[in-house]
């Protein structure tokens, strides 16, 4: 029997085009995309999206084989960002990189391999840059009031439990380190632009959750990420305006009636912190981004309810009610973690 050529085994390899944000001064932008480009197994190559890079870096990687630098010339957001290089993809996979995570050699490898017809989406065991034995997320638990945070925050990565084939379905990949089929992301209709950054990478898992396609978590394929969770008030706006932006257009009218009381009482919870926190303007000005584009809501709501072919009912055991975020003045009272997940115990029967 022939043995295959180098040249043979090359072309045998999937390809790959991952697509890295610039924006900012990124520090280890050069390190994230060498190490895309080192990726073993695969064929990959780059599409560089610079939404507003302040260093040299994009610049320096404009010349290196294998980049493509897109400049659209304003920051276009991480959504937008992505969707924009995944448009110049020329691979039959597409992956999700941040310019402040650097991939092991093996890790799209692994993470291509853990994709099948039934799968649509997999995340990388992300680990902190600088502790890597240590968790920044095994994947991403969503709450049932549409709460997402890094899970596994803080554990140690040979400590955190898998399923028995190693990898496990999760609520939400991390949009970090995510790889896809590029012609399933596209039919997917990619991440959502209105959100412009925070929670657009929750609302693709469980658009792709309802359209029959699992969210895997591939433990072995290890990213580290230069992880820092900033508490200004733009992200705290972001990420509340999009999480309610999410819960009125992805969930259903039945889960909807179901989490309205907690919901309610989640708000004015919100409300009261952001005041406390002196961000409660902010808080405000999300509501009223809502009311002044109840069109676009509405519109977004009803593609992505006309997309879905699985009920809401089939869909509850991935959603939490505990409230587990890991992050340093975040952490939610234990009287009422109890009374949420009792909660959700009860609701989630009747969706």
């Amino acid at each position: 029997m022939a043995v295959p050529t180098h040249s043979e085994r090359t072309q045998s390899r999937p390809t790959v085009t991952a697509v890295v944000l610039a924006w900012g001064d990124e520090p280890v932008l050069e390190e994230s995309v060498r190490a895309v480009l080192a990726s073993e197994d695969v064929r990959p190559d780059v599409v560089l999206v610079d939404n507003g890079c302040t260093s040299d870096a994009v610049e320096v990687l404009s010349s290196v084989a294998g980049v493509t630098v897109v400049r659209p010339g304003l920051n276009l957001g991480f959504a937008a960002g992505c969707n924009l290089g995944a448009q110049r993809a020329t691979g039959e996979f597409v992956a999700f990189v941040n310019g402040d995570a650097v991939v092991r050699s093996d890790a799209l490898a692994k993470l291509v391999a853990g994709l099948s017809d039934d799968i649509g989406l997999t995340t990388a065991s992300l680990r902190l840059y600088d502790e890597p034995d240590t968790l920044n997320s095994a994947g991403n638990p969503v709450h049932y009031l549409g709460l997402s945070w890094a899970g596994g925050l803080g554990v140690a990565a040979a400590a955190y439990q898998h399923g028995q084939d190693g990898s496990e379905d999760v609520a939400s990949t991390t949009g970090a380190a995510t790889v896809a089929r590029a012609d399933r992301f596209a039919a997917l209709g990619g991440f959502c632009e209105p959100m412009f950054a925070y929670c657009e990478d929750t609302d693709l898992s469980l658009r792709c959750w309802q359209r029959g396609w699992r969210v895997v978590l591939v433990p072995d394929a290890v990213v580290l990420h230069r992880y820092e969770f900033s508490r200004n008030p733009q992200k705290l706006y972001l990420l509340e305006r999009n999480r309610l932006f999410m819960v009125f257009t992805v969930y259903s009218g039945r889960l909807l009636g179901a989490v309205l009381l907690p919901f309610l009482g989640m708000e004015l919870a919100m409300l009261a912190m952001a005041a406390k926190d002196g961000w409660a303007g902010r808080k405000a000005a999300g509501w009223w981004w809502l009311l002044r584009h109840a069109g676009l809501v509405r519109r977004r709501r009803r593609e992505v309810q006309s997309a879905r072919v699985v009920p809401d009912a089939d869909l509850v055991r991935l959603l939490t009610g505990d409230v587990t975020p890991g992050v340093d003045g975040l952490s939610v009272p234990t009287m009422l973690r109890r009374v949420s997940v009792a909660y959700w115990a009860l609701a989630r029967r009747v969706v």
